[in-house]
């Protein structure tokens, strides 16, 4: 007996935004099947659905309906295969009741979609690769995955949360790689959270976090539609909401807040050496400020000869001891980062630069802090800037601030105290149940590829173990290395 495709379909693409739907036209009814969030809906309401109503012929069989439909791609399929991968690439496909066993596959895919001259990744910028972001319409971000992830194992599920707002939530994974696991405890933590508004994914992300108090991110934040399409192939799991431009993933950990999408589209080895660089950056602008409170305070006697002239000499009219000195400065930092971020784009660089230069520069002829302290504090300003996600950033600079206060009370080992605590709390936390510092703890020694350095394509074909993907392996890489010789005789 032929299968019935209209219910090899339903069965096949199980996800919410794949729609079937039924129209009664001149006592005929005709079956529609399509993913609504990369179609022109507008293209099948005014034009297909408004030729075949306004028309007196008769269509009994699928070649007498083709030819009232003004369209050019327009074929007539009975292989499910061809019809599933038509359909998550914009096709409609449509069927006469009396035959299930064939239909017609239109082409009405919305190709502009969600591609706007101002929906670029203002945020997360690179200078390699694709610049296309995420926007506050739900539909153009689910939109934007399925032109990016052309599979049927592409899954969304929508949920309505916020008693108020009614906000849309989409949790978004690829079936057959993703762990059902991870989809579980985030369906489960979603369904159970109970709040009134929800006006971005952000809150999402606060309710559902393994532990709130924390000041790491313990999800990813962000507006690259690549880097989004990257966590979904790795095997994590998405959550989108409607009005937000973010999208959040997890599970994650430490280290993928280090990466850039750019690193994949360079070299390995360039790409290896500016992550290195990052994670310099980032010692040094938590460490630097401490640093300088607990030698000047404790430790004057680390300090080389050739450089205690020039420091007794820039502190020599500074009133205020290291501590308040720093805490100043660093207030006036962040202050000025702060008001900047506020304003406009082009008065916002104006106030930063203008600024820090003035302010700087009065502050030392005011002999209200020293020379050294201001290049310190500006290089640690600088390099907290390398963190390509925002909220990593932000994390890092406020862990300079319990580092201070240890160091004006015990010095080094006030530092040593803090760095201490602060790898205790990395070592407790957890994303949605899985260790957040993998591969350190536990060590897996096999996870380093794409961890502290980007290894090459050719030794990093797996997914990432620690997220127990269903697939490990995204490719075959004797297939990659495979060479073939031509010879001209």
């Amino acid at each position: 007996m032929p299968e019935n495709i209209y219910t090899v379909l339903k069965n096949t693409i199980k996800s919410n935004d794949f729609m079937q739907s039924e129209h009664t036209i001149h006592d005929k009814r005709i079956h529609f099947s399509y993913c609504k969030n990369i179609v022109d809906q507008e293209l099948i309401h005014h034009e297909l659905l408004h030729r075949i109503q306004i028309s007196e012929e008769e269509f009994d069989h699928l070649l007498a309906l083709k030819s009232l439909i003004p369209f050019e791609n327009i074929k007539v399929s009975s292989n499910v295969d061809e019809i599933v991968q038509s359909l998550i690439k914009g096709f409609i496909y449509v069927q006469l009741e009396h035959d299930f066993n064939e239909g017609l596959l239109i082409d009405v895919a919305d190709l502009q979609r969600g591609y706007r001259s101002n929906n670029e990744a203002d945020n997360e910028y690179s200078v390699i690769g694709p610049k296309a972001g995420f926007v506050e319409d739900l539909d153009t971000n689910l939109n934007l995955l399925r032109k990016e992830l052309v599979s049927e194992h592409l899954r969304f599920e929508e949920y309505i949360k916020g008693s108020l707002s009614q906000t849309r939530v989409t949790i978004v994974y690829v079936e057959g790689i993703c762990n059902p696991q991870h989809v579980d405890t985030i369906r489960q933590r979603i369904v159970d959270a109970e709040f009134d508004e929800v006006s971005d994914s952000s809150i999402i992300d606060q309710v559902i976090t393994d532990n709130a108090n924390s000041p790491f991110p313990l999800l990813m934040s962000t507006e690259r539609v690549d880097r989004a399409k990257f966590s979904l192939l790795s095997g994590q799991v998405a959550i989108l909401s409607s009005g937000s431009p973010y999208v959040i993933s997890g599970p994650i950990t430490v280290f993928e807040f280090f990466a850039s999408p750019e690193d994949f589209y360079l070299p390995w080895v360039l790409a290896s050496f500016f992550r290195c660089i990052r994670y310099l950056g980032v010692a040094f602008s938590i460490l630097a400020s401490p640093f300088y409170v607990a030698v000047l305070t404790f430790h004057y006697s680390v300090i080389p000869q050739p450089l205690l002239g020039p420091i007794i000499e820039s502190r020599a009219n500074v009133p205020f001891p290291p501590i308040i000195e720093v805490l100043l400065m660093e207030f006036t930092v962040d202050l000025l980062r702060e008001a900047g971020a506020r304003l406009p784009t082009k008065v916002g660089q104006t106030l930063g630069i203008v600024g820090g230069v003035v302010l700087g520069t009065a502050a030392v002829q005011a002999g209200l802090t020293s020379n050294i302290l201001i290049i310190i504090v500006s290089l640690s300003a600088v390099s907290s800037f390398a963190t390509p996600i925002f909220k990593m950033a932000n994390t890092i600079r406020f862990l300079r601030f319990p580092l201070i206060g240890l160091a004006a009370a015990w010095g080094g080992f006030g530092i040593t105290i803090g760095l201490v605590i602060l790898i205790g709390h990395l070592l407790r936390l957890k994303s949605l149940g899985s260790p957040y510092i993998v591969p350190l703890f536990p060590f897996r020694f096999r996870e380093f590829a794409n961890s502290f350095i980007r290894f090459p394509f050719s030794l990093s074909y797996n997914r990432p173990r620690y997220l127990r993907p269903l697939k490990l392996q995204r490719y075959k890489v004797s297939r990659s290395k495979d060479r073939s010789d031509y010879n001209n005789e």
